[in-house]
């Protein structure tokens, strides 16, 4: 028994794993909030491994492993770098891949910067009268 786990463990990680399920990673990534949401994101065609659609959340992944996942707003491109043997914080998860995705495009269409923005404050009596004058009303 103790020789199949040995077996099993294989010696890419520290921990002992030399891969894993891929919605496993997903979720220790961070990329999906459950388990269940990752395996239904591969099951919907969404990820790609290595350039070729993924359709089973059991598919081994591994380090060196390129991941192209398409979300509905955007696409990742991550390169696994690390796997993890359980689920941690969002900076333990960012060291499992490296972000390989294109920059989003700018939503200006010219980088200029945006316009000041002015802070709304209750209005004082000078400007209430103010206001009363352009409706006509008197004060």
């Amino acid at each position: 028994m103790a020789e199949a786990r040995e077996r099993h463990a294989g010696g890419a990680q520290p921990g002992g794993q030399s891969s894993i399920r891929l919605d496993k990673w997903l979720w220790h990534a961070r990329v999906t909030r459950t388990r269940t949401l990752a395996q239904k994101l591969v099951t919907a065609g969404k990820v790609r491994l290595n350039r070729t659609k993924v359709h089973a959340p059991s598919q081994a992944v591994k380090i060196g492993d390129v991941l192209t996942i398409a979300l509905p707003r955007t696409v990742l491109v991550y390169e696994i770098v690390a796997l993890a043997e359980r689920r941690g914080s969002f900076a333990q998860a960012s060291t499992l891949y490296v972000d390989r995705s294109e920059p989003a495009p700018s939503t200006r269409p010219d980088d200029t910067p945006p316009a000041a923005t002015t802070v709304l404050k209750r209005p004082e009596g000078r400007d209430r009268r103010q206001a009363r004058r352009l409706a006509g009303k008197p004060d």
